[in-house]
């Protein structure tokens, strides 16, 4: 293996859409990880991706993969619903895995989960990527290091009618295949549920990871027009409350963004459709020094760093920047709040749901 030399040797599981716009370039952009071998069931498509990105390995199979010494490490770019069964394999295999997000579909097999990740001391990380957001990390620090107590937070992930004009341009063109393994059925049938562990769990990551933890939630949804609206009201555990606003889709730009109030400040942002790779618009205001602030986010391309961070975990024992384990259960809990909340009309408490979304 090459971690000796610095450079995290990595195994990626499925050639599709979310590995081909962002995992397999993040792997050639690393300067601590590279690709080493890819995964796919489709023989057609791993052929034509291979091409592209020359990995050492191929394989169909992802049981030969796993059980290739030279992979450190996984990313599982596949349906929500093989996350969990797959990261399972990888930790019993011994490889350390990054796995989309959301983490699972079901609270339990999260927690089962998370209980194996323990047992093994392996890195699992969730690939909530805007945390590397260098704009959504500034205000994360300035959260954390200067605003003081929080009084309250806004924050909006409103999905655009136009976002598949502006990714077709900024994409690499797409190679699809006929025989790429699907779950059962559809998920993507019941939009509903595929809209809130798609980009809820985008909005609810992002209001854990500047908000802190999330004890109750209390929603509402309207569908109109093929359009989808929450309204959530939460609660944090530090006493703050929060307003969510997930809409897919706006009649208008990618909208999406937060304003943060707190005891020595406050902080704005604007957030940009992610294959843009450009850093949020934050501003911040200290009371300290009555001074704004506009930090410049000079490399935003998201993937790359948080594979970077990843990689620094498992190659050096940094501290873990990105999603654990534990904030994938966490936002499991507050997506399937949210749902049942919708369902009955009442305010919901996270330790008290089970189920999935």
């Amino acid at each position: 293996m090459k971690q000796e030399q610095g450079k995290l040797q990595i195994g990626t599981l499925g050639c599709g859409t979310i590995s081909q716009a962002a995992h397999l370039e993040a792997c050639a952009r690393a300067g601590n990880a590279e690709l080493y071998a890819i995964c796919d069931v489709a023989e057609d498509l791993l052929d034509r991706v291979k091409a592209v990105h020359q990995p050492k390995k191929a394989y169909i199979n992802y049981d030969d993969m796993l059980a290739d010494p030279g992979v450190d490490a996984v990313v599982i770019g596949i349906a929500d619903q093989f996350h969990v069964p797959m990261a399972l394999k990888a930790i019993r295999a011994g490889k350390h895995v990054l796995v989309e997000k959301p983490l699972g579909v079901t609270i339990q097999e999260c927690e089962q989960l998370e209980a194996e990740v323990r047992a093994s001391e392996l890195v699992l990380q969730v690939g909530n990527m805007k945390r590397f957001d260098p704009g959504i990390a500034y205000a994360h620090q300035f959260i954390q290091e200067e605003m003081g107590e929080l009084l309250a937070l806004k924050a909006w992930y409103c999905d655009s009618t136009y976002r598949y004009q502006v990714t077709e341009n900024v994409m690499p063109v797409m190679v699809s295949s006929e025989a790429a393994l699907r779950p059962e059925g559809n998920p993507k049938l019941d939009r509903q549920r595929y809209y809130m562990l798609t980009h809820g769990s985008h909005l609810v990551d992002t209001a854990r990871f500047l908000g802190g933890d999330i004890v109750s939630v209390h929603a509402w949804h309207v569908q109109k027009f093929g359009a989808y609206n929450w309204m959530i009201t939460i609660e944090y555990a530090s006493g703050a409350i929060g307003q969510l606003d997930l809409t897919v889709a706006v009649r208008m730009d990618w909208h999406e963004g937060f304003q943060v109030y707190g005891e020595q400040g406050s902080v704005t942002a604007k957030t940009y459709n992610p294959w843009l790779f450009k850093a949020s618009d934050v501003e911040v205001f200290s009371a300290r020094d009555g001074l704004y602030r506009r930090p410049l986010g000079e490399d935003a391309h998201f993937f790359k760093l948080q594979l970077e961070s990843f990689a620094n975990t498992i190659l050096h024992g940094t501290p873990m920047k990105g999603a654990n384990v534990q904030d994938g259960i966490q936002a499991m809990r507050a997506m399937t709040a949210i749902a049942r909340s919708v369902e009955t009309g009442e305010k919901i408490w996270l330790a008290d749901v089970s189920g999935g979304v």
